[in-house]
């Protein structure tokens, strides 16, 4: 079983989650991350991080949500270190059921085209290619999606 709760973004937890994924980032498209990623961003108001822990309390998975407008937020910094299945869904699931709860009606997020696993997992879970904003936009390396929060 896996959970999924509201957490520092600041603690060593979070702290030794977010190296690991910018270390896997740089291993798959040859950059971190870290340039699109302020803990300042996500550390603020209508913003939240969560943590995945396994039942033995470890933290094993990260994400956070970000306001880009008034009804949409930005996925941001989703990681699992794939310990255990089902990860990445559970902290899908509770980003999508927190925004909607903080008044999102959208989500957008924005991967690399060559992060093949990314790409599968988001379109799998209902997201739909947009055209790239603010940052990525004229990004050829760059896929944005968005998902309507029903």
């Amino acid at each position: 079983m896996i959970i999924v709760e509201k957490a520092d973004p600041l603690d060593a937890e979070s702290h030794r989650l977010i190296e690991m994924l910018s270390s896997e980032l740089a291993a798959i498209t040859g950059d971190n991350g870290k340039s699109h990623f302020a803990i300042d961003a996500i550390n603020g108001d209508n913003s939240l991080w969560v943590l995945a822990r396994n039942t033995r309390g470890n933290a094993i998975g990260c994400g956070a949500i970000r306001p880009v407008t008034q009804h949409i937020a930005e996925l941001k910094r989703m990681f699992s270190d794939r310990s255990e299945p089902g990860v990445g869904h559970a902290l899908l699931r509770f980003l999508e059921t927190s925004a909607r709860e903080m008044g999102y009606s959208e989500l957008w997020l924005e991967t690399r085209l060559i992060n093949h696993k990314a790409v599968r997992f988001y379109e799998k879970n209902g997201y739909v290619r947009i055209e790239n904003y603010g940052p990525y936009i004229g990004r050829k390396e760059a896929v944005c999606f968005s998902k309507a929060l029903h």
